[in-house]
């Protein structure tokens, strides 16, 4: 598997709802990386303030690629916490900074006050950045605050859901932030409750999760139409095989990874196992 769903999952399984402890995070992102599934990222996402645990379960031989997740809050000196993090990763020779994901409301509550307290503390690093607003009602103010640079990737985060129902963003709200972020050509990485490849209701739980194949249509929509209603429409799919017959019929030359750069999630093995159950794995006319 190729082109469109290449590379797309990060390994976030130190946070809920799975929530492995350090050793089992290691010892499962290292069997992934051996496995070598294309649509694994084998990228592993670790708060800043967790690094040390990890790094104590690492072997000699062992090379890790990191998303560092900047966590605290204003009162830690979250900025320090992140710069310190950053040379560890530098000194250790296991690792590899691949990207930093911060929460806006870690450095501050206006993105023009977080965003360059962010990018002070990645003065020693050219790793690609990307900043979760608030709410994803918040991305206009976000874009406005980003730099425009050649010198850094510099994106936005999508938090899709969680724990809590008020976590799940509404279809209208993420359909505007997708608008924003294509309109503006910025990237963006997305976040929890993406497991699965679509949009369906949990019993369990009782949310209605968003679908990441739901994800990547509306990405494409986004960019090709910038229609808020058509972008909705798409998240809102929940027949997996009209959803899977739309994802195959894109157009070859449809930018979408290039804008949603990859997802976070805390089980690496179910977003395998649908995309092998939704879209037919003979199929070779997804490569992109």
């Amino acid at each position: 598997m190729t082109g469109l769903l290449d590379r797309l999952v990060d390994d976030a399984g130190l946070f809920p709802p799975t929530a492995l402890a350090p050793p089992a995070a290691v010892r499962r992102h290292r069997a992934d990386r051996a496995a070598g599934h294309p649509l694994h990222s084998h990228r592993l996402l670790v708060p800043a303030s967790r690094l040390d645990e990890i790094r104590g379960h690492l072997r000699p031989g062992d090379r890790f690629a990191l998303g560092l997740i900047a966590d605290g809050g204003p009162a830690d000196d979250p900025g320090g916490r992140l710069a310190r993090a950053v040379a560890t990763i530098a000194a250790d020779p296991r690792l590899t900074l691949a990207l930093v994901e911060a929460p806006v409301t870690v450095f501050g509550a206006e993105p023009a006050d977080a965003v360059p307290a962010v990018l002070d503390a990645l003065r020693d690093t050219d790793a690609p950045v990307f900043l979760e607003p608030a709410a994803p009602s918040g991305i206009h103010a976000l874009l406005a605050a980003l730099p425009r640079t050649a010198d850094r990737t510099t994106g936005a985060k999508l938090r899709c859901g969680g724990v809590r129902a008020d976590l799940f963003p509404s279809t209208a709200d993420v359909a505007r932030f997708l608008v924003a972020c294509a309109g503006a050509r910025v990237p963006f990485k997305a976040t929890a409750g993406l497991h699965r490849a679509v949009r369906h209701h949990d019993p369990a739980t009782g949310f209605t999760h968003h679908g990441y194949l739901n994800l990547l249509l509306a990405t494409a929509t986004a960019r090709t139409t910038g229609d808020p209603d058509a972008v909705r429409a798409e998240l809102e799919i929940t027949d997996p095989a009209r959803l899977a017959d739309s994802v195959r019929q894109l157009e070859p030359d449809v930018v979408v990874r290039d804008l949603f750069v990859s997802y976070g999630s805390c089980s690496t093995a179910t977003p395998v196992t649908e995309a092998a159950t939704v879209l037919d794995p003979t199929r070779k006319d997804l490569a992109r």
